[in-house]
C-alpha cells in the first residue's frame, strides 16, 4: 500500500505570509489615512464657504451681517431685528465641522474682511495651524 502524504502549510510559510501581509499594510494604510484627513479639509473647506455664501445674501436682503450673539443660527431662524430676512439662507441647520465641533463666527472679523468662519480642524483648539478660516 502507497502512503499518503498530506501537503500542509510550515509555521515558517505561514509566518512569511504574514509578514508580507504586514508589510503591504505598512506601505497601504497610511495613504489611505492621509486621504481621509484630506477629505475632511476639503469638506470643512466646502462647507464654510457655503456659510459663507448664506451669510452674504443674509447681508444682502437684512442690510447688515448677523451679530455673533445671532450667531450663524440666524441664517437658519429670523432673528427679532432682522427685517427683510428672507432665509432660511442654509438647507438645514447649521452643520458641524468634519470633526464634530461647531464653526466659529466673528463679526466683525479678526482675520479677514466682513465676517470670519473657521474650523478648528482636527485638534479642535483655536488659533493652531490646523485651523481652516474664510
Amino acid at each position: 500500500m502507497k502512503s499518503v502524504k498530506k501537503r500542509a502549510f510550515t509555521l515558517i510559510e505561514m509566518l512569511l505570509v504574514l509578514v508580507i501581509l504586514a508589510a503591504l499594510a505598512a506601505l497601504v494604510v497610511p495613504r489611505f489615512t492621509g486621504r481621509s484627513e484630506q477629505a475632511r479639509v476639503t469638506a470643512a473647506k466646502v462647507q464654510i464657504s457655503a456659510i459663507a455664501t448664506a451669510l452674504k445674501s443674509f447681508e444682502t436682503n437684512v442690510g447688515r451681517f448677523p451679530t455673533e450673539s445671532e450667531g450663524l443660527g440666524a441664517l437658519v431662524h429670523q432673528p427679532g431685528n432682522a427685517s427683510g430676512w428672507l432665509g432660511p439662507y442654509l438647507e438645514k441647520q447649521v452643520p458641524l465641522d468634519p470633526w464634530d465641533n461647531p464653526y466659529i463666527y466673528r463679526h466683525p472679523a479678526r482675520i479677514g474682511i466682513d465676517f470670519d468662519v473657521l474650523s478648528t480642524g482636527p485638534d479642535g483648539l483655536e488659533g493652531t495651524e490646523d485651523d481652516i478660516v474664510n
